[in-house]
């Protein structure tokens, strides 16, 4: 087997690989200039070690980019103090962090701070054994790394390793080898864990449990006194050197189930812990009075503490607990709604009813939890009449989860069967059922921006500046308008927003620092409430960062879900960017010119990127463009189509630019755009005519809305080497004529898709309109007849004056048909000929 122990050894901090390319810059000393040299915003790869034991201090290591300002490491959750912070380099930093002995256990989400920006989001893991790493070499199961029982081993597995750790043990004693590898929220690490004799037994082994994910844990209890060993690789025998773990060996209790998996909030509750390997047994907890959505509850008893958490649901209701037997609807569990209804599909082809009383019209959310507490159960739910037929059912939702909303028909008497969709069954098939009544709720989050990346899911504003977010909300059971807002922002932040529209569900939120803001973070919550304060709605808001992806097809293997925003005042930076508010509404399918002007600082002359925030439904734009190095401005195109709902909008572009050694984005204030139907619709008709010769084209106007003066209107999508002139109408302009000159080189055949492009002028600024539709013909001309002498040319007639337009339109008419007859007549020669 490959080992590589000397690269093992040398072991350094793990940097990511920057893709953008590091720019210098210097400050001219002037006034008014830059008075020193810019950072940017700051990029966080890896925290190490990985973790810590709380009541303890230890000393992290955060690696990354553009760190050379930084100011504060954000931990989401208490319990971790920051006691001394250094900067090594630009690409690390040093801190010595206190972790308080009631730290609560497992992972913690973590961001660095600094002057110039936030980091992206990684976690560090808080255990309650002492620490000891892995030494090698130990890739041989004769020659193990001895270790006491009750540590955590911080170790890490390269290619085609196999780390071996022994232990001495006694008979009947309980042991666990538990391991935080996926779960660490670095790469895609998916490993094994095996708990061995010296005969090189497996006495449990373990690669994917369903309460940890792609992470292990193996359980046993002691056969008989002597050594063991724990066995730790990648389950395909991968690895590298990003492939780090925690390993928790230990006497300390691992159930795999606990039922029931929720609680009322603020009472205290027992519980059953299942699928320990030393028997079920009971534990009760004081349940928090206020919801956490990611809550957890740790089994512990005289010989320790489980190293992570059975998730356990908090709810304004209270249990029922199945009572067997309860496979029929006559032994159902009588239950009283609203509740939660709990149990463990025990044995396989088990089924569980659950009987209950609802009036006609009462409507009841229905969900199972399984798999999102950690169950192997895939649920499969049907609702019944007491004694009679299926109502409603649901095998997957939510994941493998059931979940369906129930409305009573008739007062009357139901049941709830739940099973396994494959008939399995054990004591980690545990679930709970939550019968919930429907209110009003709307879910914030940031979206995302790009694939597999963090990119723009903090909030950095510079001093005298501004930064724009999008912010989407997931409504459910209401309508109407939001008004969106932010709490807990740092001094001297204001946020401004129009309301998120009843038919959207995304919109830009603007949060611009005072020039004398202080440069500090906070972690803020970001909230809604109904435009109709009659109308009461629950806020949240909800942000899932992915942290490992991976095959097949890009799949999610681990996320972190925060439920507040990083918000930072970050030094000024040598730019800003406005949008030149339009002073003429878009038209539907029409276009406009929006100037952005950028504002430097002097001798800061970089290139900066101008992209959009949003674009409102309808409307379309540039993906992006950019202001040139050296210069203020530049136009940014936009468009609407026909179905852009018209009314007022407020419009937001972003500037990223290199400041530094990297990017910082800034934002424009929220611009009023007006989007309004076209002042003018054309119907136009066709034309033909042969190669060669000139034709005319007839458009009626319509007038939908006066404009001053006169319009300028051109004809577009002529073919090649057909020319048209420039028109002018008026508003009192009822109909006109194009006259077409089609050269004998123009291409045969019909040519579709011409329309009109008018630009009428308001206010000193173009309203570009885009309107009618037509076609062309261009025919090849019939070659002469045989023996048949030119024809001379016609005599010069004086020129006549202009015809009625109705007599002009009934003759074009009579052209446009002797032009098909003499095309019959030259497919009709063509197949003679043939």
């Amino acid at each position: 087997m490959m080992k590589h122990l000397e690269e093992k050894r040398r072991r350094t901090f793990d940097v990511r690989a920057w893709s953008l390319v590091l720019l210098a810059f210097s400050a001219i000393l002037s006034p008014g200039g830059l008075s020193r040299a810019l950072a940017a915003s700051p990029s966080l790869g890896s925290i190490l070690p990985r973790g810590g034991q709380r009541g303890t201090q230890t000393v992290l290591y955060f690696n990354g980019g553009r760190l050379s300002d930084t100011k504060e490491i954000l931990f989401y959750y208490p319990g971790i103090t920051v006691t001394k912070l250094e900067v090594v380099n630009d690409g690390q930093v040093k801190a010595a962090v206190k972790i308080a002995p009631d730290c609560r256990l497992g992972e913690h989400a973590v961001r660095v701070r600094t002057a110039s920006g936030i980091s992206e989001l990684h976690t560090f893991f808080v255990g309650a054994l002492p620490q000891i790493d892995e030494k090698e070499p130990n890739s041989e199961f004769t020659a193990p790394q001895k270790i006491p029982l009750n540590v955590t081993v911080n170790g890490v597995i390269d290619n085609e390793d196999v780390d071996y750790f022994s232990f001495e043990a006694k008979k009947g004693q309980r042991v666990t080898a538990e391991i935080e590898a996926m779960r660490l929220g670095e790469t895609l690490f998916d490993p094994y864990v095996a708990i061995l004799d010296m005969k090189r037994f497996e006495l449990a082994a373990s690669d994917d449990a369903p309460l940890l994910g792609q992470d292990a844990v193996a359980s046993v209890v002691i056969p008989a006194d002597g050594t063991y060993v724990v066995q730790v690789r990648e389950s395909a025998y991968g690895g590298n050197g990003a492939c780090r773990y925690r390993l928790h060996v230990g006497t300390f209790p691992r159930p795999t189930a606990v039922v029931p998996a929720g609680g009322k909030l603020g009472e205290e509750v027992e519980v059953t812990f299942l699928g320990d390997p030393a028997g079920e047994y009971k534990q009760r907890f004081k349940l928090p009075a206020t919801y956490q959505e990611k809550f957890g509850i740790f089994a512990q008893d005289a010989s320790g503490i489980s190293p992570s958490p059975n998730p356990f649901r908090l709810s304004e209701f209270g249990n029922v607990i199945e009572v067997e037997p309860n496979d029929t609807h006559a032994q159902a569990t009588p239950a009283e709604l609203p509740c939660a209804l709990n149990g463990v599909i025990s044995k396989a082809g088990d089924i569980d009813y659950f009987r209950f009383k609802a009036k006609k019209g009462q409507i009841f959310d229905v969900h199972c939890y399984a798999r999102r507490l950690g169950s192997a159960l895939d649920s499969v739910m049907v609702l019944s009449h007491f004694n009679g037929g299926g109502i409603v059912g649901n095998d997957d939702a939510i994941g493998p989860d059931s979940y369906f909303r129930f409305t009573a028909p008739e007062d009357k008497e139901y049941v709830i069967s739940v099973t396994d969709h494959l008939g399995k069954g054990g004591p980690n098939y545990f679930y709970r059922i939550e019968f919930t009544p429907v209110k009003p709720k709307v879910v914030l989050s940031i979206p995302k921006v790009a694939l597999f990346s963090q990119e723009r899911q903090t909030i950095a504003v510079p001093r005298g500046n501004r930064y724009a977010a999008l912010i989407s909300g997931a409504r459910g059971d209401f309508g109407g308008e939001l008004v969106i807002g932010a709490e807990g922002l740092p001094k001297g932040v204001t946020v401004h927003s129009e309301n998120m529209a009843a038919n959207l569900d995304v919109v830009p939120v603007l949060f611009e620092a005072a020039p004398d803001a202080p440069v500090a973070g906070t972690l803020a919550n970001i909230v809604a409430h109904h435009a109709d304060p009659a109308q009461k709605i629950h806020s949240a808001f909800s942000q899932l960062v992915e942290l490992v992806t991976g095959p097949p097809g890009q799949s999610v293997y681990w996320t972190h879900t925060v439920h507040q925003a990083a918000v930072a005042v970050i030094d000024e930076v040598p730019f800003k960017i406005r949008i030149v508010e339009p002073k003429v509404p878009l038209v539907h399918n029409g276009s406009m010119n929006l100037k952005i002007v950028a504002k430097r600082k002097k001798g800061y002359n970089e290139a900066i990127t101008i992209v959009p925030l949003f674009n409102p439904p309808g409307v379309g734009s540039a993906s992006s463009v950019t202001i040139p190095a050296g210069q203020n401005e530049v136009l940014f195109p936009i468009n609407a189509n026909g179905g852009a709902p018209v009314r007022k909008w407020k419009y937001v572009v972003l500037g990223v630019a290199n400041v530094g050694n990297g990017p910082i984005w800034v934002a424009s204030q929220l611009a009023t755009l007006e989007i309004t139907p076209p002042y003018v619709a054309f119907a136009m008709e066709r034309a033909a005519a042969e190669q060669g010769r000139t034709t005319e084209l007839f458009c009626k106007v319509q007038q939908q809305t006066p404009f001053p003066s006169s319009a300028k209107v051109n004809l577009i999508g002529l073919p090649a080497k057909v020319t048209a002139p420039e028109l002018q109408i008026t508003k009192e302009t009822k109909e006109f004529t194009f006259k077409l000159n089609i050269d004998k080189t123009s291409p045969a055949g019909q040519h579709r898709n011409l329309f009109c492009q008018v630009v009428i002028m308001q206010n000193g600024e173009p309203i570009v309109h885009n309107v009618g539709s037509s076609e062309l013909r261009i025919d090849v001309p019939l070659p002469p007849k045989q023996n048949e002498a030119p024809k001379a040319p016609a005599p010069a007639v004086a020129a006549k004056k202009p015809e009625p337009p109705k007599l002009a339109a009934q003759k074009r008419l009579t052209r446009l048909e002797q032009l098909r007859l003499e095309q019959e007549e030259r497919e009709k020669a063509g197949r003679e000929k043939k």
